[in-house]
């Protein structure tokens, strides 16, 4: 498991992904300026521990700071969080607006979430932190196009902060050392990291560290030279101490304590037991397969395929893969053509601006193998934007051929881009959304919910190859839903799920290892997010048609979903049956 002192951040903005006000905004309604003074409190404690991710997400004056793994970081951050708990409640004992009231109980919602966190994780975990990664995200964050050149030079000063170059600061890697012995001399029974997850990890390091030198030789900085020089030996030293003194820690069985993982589901939005979920997935998996084979028919006949076999027909579909060349001119055309039918069949209301689509670093692609938005400043936004981020392993061996192909092109881009997360990131900042919603409120199940919501409405409007492989990553969200929980209670192992993934839902051996990744240490539980969510909003949506009959106009409905930010599904489906029903009406 990764560093305590990230678990906050973790917990308030998972993935990095949120949105928050922008300068552009419209003027929001007065409660919002209020909730978001009320916000500061938790924004500040998560600066304090967290000031990277932070300033990614938009607080002002944290560029020349970094985290800091001191002895009582455990003890520190629960009683920031205490501090604020208190706040909250002497702020919602006087509030009168039912909106701020909301939005205190979201906040309260988080902070309580991220001192649980903390807890499971210094009950059960040894202190682990990759550190080659936390710092490539620190440099990456800063050194970005999209930030002014003014502010990145105050990647120096991080940089020296991280090699210990500050007084009173021990360089990043003595205090992850430090924090890791600590715990395993507290209590030698704590679970050090799993052994795949740890073997990744190092695999990893290596394009991070190149990584890092890449971003900085490219960048308009001037003299990173020598706090670099000493760092690279301090993170290579780093790396040879996590062979010789974490490896031999390292867990065999990836399983998380139950505790730990029913708490994992209940902070990415998922309130179901799992073996309630994995039984409603499973339907949902049968009947999916059984539509793919009504339209793998269809696809074999249109191209003249000899075998239907919906598994047969994605692999010959795969077999025209673009080149690495042509991938992101490719998508970039595919996502002209679904704007143009989001207009003309009045989906959702889109952007008048173009949005940003480029080919991920090869460190990129190591921190984050899958297709994904990159999220763009989100607080105090000055006109940055998300970037939908393809992975940069395209024709190398063992690399994924699942999204390099033309009928898969439509809902990749349907998920990344518009109508789904990029769209929905834009609106929020559109709406002046408050800070409390559109971070805190934070949610996979609603992020991933509402994009592969997006899929399904973009599906009747593409060709038969194209509604193929929407179905086949609707099955596979179907999958996670059962697999995820299974391996994490020990129902499956990793290596199980991942031929179970290549065998029926037709993902090529690197995606397929990358899912069981996903389920096993990446981010346990995170997969079953998609078909929770997506299968909340189709409620929502179904209930909105009964109650207005003739009147339910589908681009108001999505139009409203978008405007609620980040909301768990629980707070949508009452915002929609007690705001946008009587608004129909």
């Amino acid at each position: 498991m990764k560093s305590k002192a990230l678990t906050l951040a973790v917990a308030l903005v998972t993935a990095g992904v949120a949105q928050a006000l922008s300068a552009a905004a419209p003027q929001p309604p007065a409660w919002v300026a209020e909730s978001n003074q009320d916000a500061q409190i938790l924004l500040k404690t998560f600066a304090d521990f967290a000031p990277e991710q932070a300033g990614q997400l938009g607080v002002d004056g944290l560029d020349e700071e970094t985290t800091n793994l001191t002895p009582d970081i455990v003890e520190r951050l629960d009683a920031a969080v205490d501090q604020d708990l208190a706040q909250f409640n002497a702020l919602l004992a006087k509030a009168t607006d039912p909106h701020v009231k909301q939005d205190l109980q979201i906040l309260i919602n988080a902070a309580g979430d991220a001192k649980r966190d903390n807890e499971l994780q210094h009950k059960y975990m040894l202190n682990y932190t990759n550190v080659p990664q936390l710092v490539f995200f620190g440099v990456r964050s800063l050194v970005n196009p999209q930030v002014p050149a003014e502010r990145q030079q105050a990647v120096v000063k991080r940089l020296e902060a991280y090699a210990g170059m500050h007084a009173g600061r021990p360089a990043i890697t003595e205090q992850a050392k430090a924090l890791f012995e600590a715990d395993l001399k507290r209590d030698p029974k704590l679970l050090g990291p799993y052994q795949a997850e740890l073997a990744q990890d190092l695999d990893d390091d290596q394009h991070y560290i190149v990584g890092i030198k890449a971003l900085l030789s490219k960048s308009q900085v001037k003299g990173w030279e020598p706090a670099w020089s000493k760092l690279e030996t301090e993170l290579n030293d780093y790396i040879t101490w996590v062979k010789s003194d974490v490896q031999p820690h390292a867990r065999a069985d990836n399983r998380l304590p139950e505790e730990m993982y029913a708490n994992n589901l209940h902070d990415l939005g998922v309130d179901e037991d799992p073996r309630a979920l994995m039984q409603e997935a499973m339907f949902s998996f049968s009947e999916i397969q059984h539509q793919m084979e009504g339209m793998a028919i269809l696809v074999a006949k249109q191209k003249g395929y000899k075998s239907t076999d919906y598994r047969d027909v994605l692999r010959q579909l795969k077999k025209k893969q673009l080149n690495g060349k042509n991938i992101l001119p490719f998508y970039k055309q595919r996502l002209k053509e679904i704007e143009a039918i989001i207009r003309r069949e009045h989906i959702v209301t889109l952007p008048q601006r173009d949005m940003v689509i480029r080919l991920g670093s090869a460190a990129e692609t190591a921190q984050q193998p899958a297709p994904h938005m990159d999220a763009p400043r989100l607080i105090g936004n000055t006109g940055q934007y998300g970037e939908f981020v393809l992975p940069n392993n395209a024709g190398q061996p063992g690399g994924m051929d699942d999204d390099t192909f033309d009928a898969a092109a439509w809902t990749l881009t349907a998920h990344e881009a518009r109508p789904g997360h990029e769209l929905q990131f834009a609106s929020m900042i559109e709406h002046g959304t408050s800070i409390a919603r559109a971070v805190f409120a934070f949610n996979s199940a609603n992020v991933e919910g509402w994009a592969l919501y997006a899929e399904a409405e973009m599906q009747p409007y593409e060709p038969l190859d194209g509604q193929l492989v929407t179905l086949q990553n609707r099955l596979l969200r179907a999958a996670r839903a059962f697999l995820d929980p299974m391996v994490n209670l020990g129902m499956i192992t990793p290596d199980g799920a991942k031929a179970f993934l290549e065998r029926e839902v037709v993902l090529s051996p690197a995606f397929a290892k990358e899912e069981a990744d996903r389920f096993a240490f990446r981010l346990p539980g995170q997969a079953t997010s998609y078909y929770y969510g997506y299968h909340n909003l189709l409620t929502i949506r179904g209930e909105t048609e009964v109650a207005l009959g003739p009147k339910f106009d589908r681009q108001k409905f999505n139009d409203f979903i978008l405007s609620q930010g980040l909301i768990p599904p629980n707070l949508l489906r009452q915002a929609v049956q007690e705001e946008f029903i009587p608004s129909q009406k």
